[in-house]
């Protein structure tokens, strides 16, 4: 999920007018074992689709606290999958009484965003050197959000170029976090400026109402936490396109967010029934092609562009 304990940034909503390209390329699969989960390679297995995800964060965890079990609906539905991740999440305090303060939090997390992808079925992993931009006030040097909008895009450009991928997926930065909205509105525009054009590419988002329920969470168990001071989060319900059932990728799911052990996930403070709201199901807002309305889309693998 990608509502850490960070702060809040730039949100806007304006999508960029995105083109589309129809060319195809064969993959191998990826079995996933869902019942123990395990993530298996075939190589001499040939995939059903022949869709590539290019999934794009600003911090290790936001691949599998936000888009884990889309990692393993792509692993299991046969389709290559890559990670790109913009910093090593050095501004991450560790999560207290577990061996881990006085450890190197780059080296730490970035271990940990390789052993979560890898678990659920992510075949590369990209970790570009931008330091973690911190909660708020006046960004360092070298930081994600110091940097400029179309130095981002030019290394996003850069991989989508080499993996092809047909489908890219970014943060929506409902949550607030400036990191995820740089990382989204660099993506977006790298999308226009790559040679390769996906056909399709989403904004992975966080339900409006799940967020009342967990800021409802917070205040009870934690009324200090520096999220309650960020306004309404969440994507409205209207603005979700697509709604994918990943009820069975819960047990991987939940290996994936341990292997994150030096963060304190947000699903920590939730009550059971609220955390399998937000582990039952992806929501995606599809911004090419441009969503004209029409039923609610179920899958985003193997369908006419």
């Amino acid at each position: 999920m990608s509502f850490e304990d960070e702060g809040r940034g730039p949100t806007g909503n304006d999508i960029l007018p995105l083109a589309v390209s129809t060319d195809r390329r064969i993959i191998t699969a990826n079995d996933l074992d869902v019942c123990t989960g395990t993530a298996t390679r075939e190589d001499d297995a040939v995939s059903a689709t022949e869709d590539r995800l290019l999934v794009v964060v600003a911090h290790p965890d936001d691949e599998t606290f936000g888009c884990g079990s889309l990692l393993a609906h792509a692993a299991e539905s046969g389709v290559s999958t890559t990670v790109a991740c913009a910093t090593r999440g050095e501004a991450g305090s560790p999560t207290p009484g577990r061996g881990l303060d006085d450890a190197d939090m780059a080296v730490v997390r970035e271990a940990e965003l390789r052993d979560a992808a890898a678990l659920m079925g992510v075949e590369r992993v990209e970790v570009f050197d931008w330091i973690d931009s911190e909660m708020d006030g006046t960004p360092a040097a070298g930081t994600l959000v110091a940097a400029p909008l179309e130095e981002v895009a030019a290394s996003v450009v850069s991989l989508i170029d080499d993996v092809q991928p047909t489908v890219v997926v970014t943060l929506d930065a409902s949550d607030g976090h400036r990191d995820h909205a740089h990382i989204r509105d660099a993506t977006l525009l790298a999308i226009t400026s790559s040679s390769w054009r996906p056909d399709r590419v989403y904004l992975h988002c966080l339900p409006q109402q799940l967020m009342r329920k967990w800021v409802e969470a917070l205040v009870e168990q934690h009324p200090e936490s520096e999220h309650l001071g960020l306004g309404e989060l969440g994507t409205p319900e209207d603005q979700i396109t697509t709604v994918i059932d990943s009820t069975r990728y819960i047990a991987l799911r939940e290996r994936a967010i341990a292997l994150h052990r030096s963060q304190t996930s947000p699903y920590e403070v939730m009550p059971a029934e609220l955390r399998r709201e937000f582990l039952t199901a992806e929501r995606l807002r599809r911004v090419r092609p441009e969503w004209n309305g029409g039923p609610i889309e179920t899958e985003i693998f193997g369908v006419a562009s």
